[in-house]
């Protein structure tokens, strides 16, 4: 990795539906921040959910989205290392990045060593403990038998009802989301866990809808959730020493967990 690159993660545009901005208009500002990381990004992470809903058919895709489309295909072009995690959201992503837009796709997490440091990377959904009724329904939608059933189904009406449960869903879950802590965190738990097998210094992970960074058991490795863009506008970028999450076009982002404290303990010695 060269001094003056960077790597970006993002994830959860949840483009298709509108939050505080219109679906077109969130478009727009992921645009112009992929234009503004561009300039010194040697490699972007997008770690799912870029749509609030997707099924790739063998011959048609979601209607829209032309300006995202177009712009990572620029940017691969270009010869920036682009990489996408389907989340649950976009799960039904199959090969159309890979052979349009020459962006790998993943559908669980992989371990990446980028200068020098190791980090765990993936969406985050059906991970941890608990929440045994999404991971129940995950497996029904991940069975290729449930996938050509409803590839059967005409786009007109599909698309339509995924977007109509999709929008169910998240009336019922209106609020913001707010920290619970280690014990009430599940992707925390997750990932001290994983230390026990691997020795990575970054856990990065969406899906939890809440920009985080967690110092994790071993008071070294970090837990880094990538929030997202229905609110905050939310990413991570690693000069090649350390991640920070960072906000786009919002100066009211606030970071949850545990790092300013660790930060501060850290001080006194510091300076002595």
């Amino acid at each position: 990795m060269s001094t003056n690159k960077k790597t970006y993660f993002a994830s959860d545009f949840h483009l298709g539906i509108d939050a505080k901005t219109s679906s077109v208009e969130r478009e727009r500002q992921i645009v112009r921040w992929l234009a503004m990381v561009s300039k010194d990004a040697e490699a972007i992470y997008l770690a799912g959910d870029l749509f609030d809903f997707w099924f790739e058919y063998k011959r048609v895709i979601p209607k829209g989205y032309v300006r995202l489309l177009g712009k990572l295909a620029e940017l691969s072009d270009q010869g920036i290392s682009l990489y996408f995690f389907t989340g649950n959201h976009d799960m039904w992503m199959f090969r159309y990045f890979e052979e349009e837009l020459g962006i790998p796709t993943y559908r669980q997490p992989i371990v990446r060593e980028i200068h020098g440091k190791t980090f765990f990377i993936g969406h985050g959904d059906g991970l941890g403990p608990g929440d045994y009724g999404y991971k129940f329904i995950k497996k029904i939608f991940a069975n290729p038998v449930c996938q050509w059933l409803f590839e059967r189904l005409h786009p007109n009406f599909g698309i339509w009802l995924a977007n109509f449960w999709s929008g169910k869903s998240r009336a019922v879950n209106a609020e913001l989301p707010v920290f619970q802590g280690e014990e009430g965190e599940w992707l925390i738990s997750y990932a001290n866990q994983k230390l026990d097998t691997l020795n990575a210094d970054y856990f990065i992970f969406g899906h939890r809808h809440l920009p985080i960074d967690y110092l994790l058991k071993n008071g070294r490795s970090r837990y880094i959730n990538l929030g997202e863009w229905m609110n905050f506008n939310s990413y991570a970028v690693f000069d090649g020493s350390e991640v920070q999450l960072k906000f786009f076009e919002n100066d009211q982002g606030i970071i949850c967990g545990n790092m300013q404290q660790a930060n501060q303990h850290r001080e006194p010695s510091s300076k002595e």
